[in-house]
């Protein structure tokens, strides 16, 4: 008997790209049993459009007021009757072999798999950048760096699913990558380029509220984190500090990090960031002015 797979699709005014992503979602080569849109609340064209693609396999649940995304993927999990749940961003898009690719290793037992982005397109779904960076073997090592963490790439048995915190409006895919990690999940980690991320200005990781999340994390975990990452924890949360102009911080905590581990100077991505980032004094005085 083959397996039954969920597809959960959390959107928020989402008109523009949601098709594209449900589409993507129904032509996979290994079909999911169901795609689960989860509605939160949108005051666009967004249910017309959900409605108005021919699939009996879609799901369609609006939320009466608006949750937050962590709250729309567990409610999608919640309604779902998969047994393996792919949790898909409404900007998103997958490649065709996509859930195909990733089974095997929730069959075999993994609670998480992640599939590394590699591809980023725009609102027209052109590719405008790859991405070359490399992932360490180390499962810690890369969700501690925030090198994974894309919802659109995981993708999880739902019997053992933790959830995502809703207390997290942003960041809320680190957070999972975290608590999962020290509560024991098992994780593959997979590089084949079958995930693509859309780019955008109305992206989160765009906005201050993103650096105020990223601290949040970095509170709430750093103590609780094995020693071995807590540079590489340091010194992310560093780095979205100094993007975002709060050199203060950004500079505690780089110097922090560096003499903890100095050998991440080493590492050519962390080198060109801070050399972007630190001495950025526009974006320190803009940050100031914003408040």
């Amino acid at each position: 008997m083959a397996e039954k797979i969920s597809v959960v699709i959390p959107v928020y005014n989402g008109e523009k790209f949601i098709k594209e992503a449900i589409e993507s979602a129904l032509n996979q080569t290994v079909s999911p049993s169901e795609i689960i849109v989860v509605d939160d609340c949108s005051t666009d064209r967004t249910e017309e459009v959900v409605k108005k693609i021919n699939s009996e396999r879609i799901k369609y649940v609006k939320n009466k007021t608006n949750m937050g995304r962590s709250a729309a993927r567990n409610i999608g999990v919640e309604v779902s009757t998969g047994e393996y749940i792919f949790f898909l961003d409404h900007d998103d898009i997958w490649k065709k072999n996509y859930i195909e690719s990733s089974i095997p290793f929730l069959k075999e037992g993994y609670d998480i798999v992640y599939s590394v982005p590699r591809e980023f397109i725009n609102h027209k779904g052109r590719i405008v950048r790859k991405s070359n960076k490399s992932i360490p073997v180390d499962v810690g090592e890369a969700i501690f760096s925030s090198i994974i963490g894309y919802p659109s790439a995981t993708s999880v048995k739902k019997s053992t699913f933790i959830r995502f915190d809703e207390s997290y409006s942003q960041r809320e895919d680190f957070e999972f990558y975290i608590r999962s990690f020290l509560t024991g999940k098992k994780m593959k980690i997979l590089d084949n380029y079958k995930v693509m991320i859309r780019e955008h200005s109305h992206r989160t990781s765009r906005n201050r509220i993103f650096m105020e999340y990223t601290i949040k994390l970095y509170n709430q975990y750093k103590d609780k984190i094995p020693s071995k990452y807590v540079a590489a924890f340091t010194l992310h949360t560093s780095l979205v500090c100094l993007r975002f102009g709060n050199l203060p911080m950004g500079w505690k905590l780089l110097f922090k990090a560096i003499s903890k581990k100095p050998a991440l100077l080493l590492n050519s991505r962390n080198f060109i960031n801070i050399l972007k980032w630190a001495f950025r004094i526009d974006r320190y005085v803009k940050s100031k002015l914003a408040y």
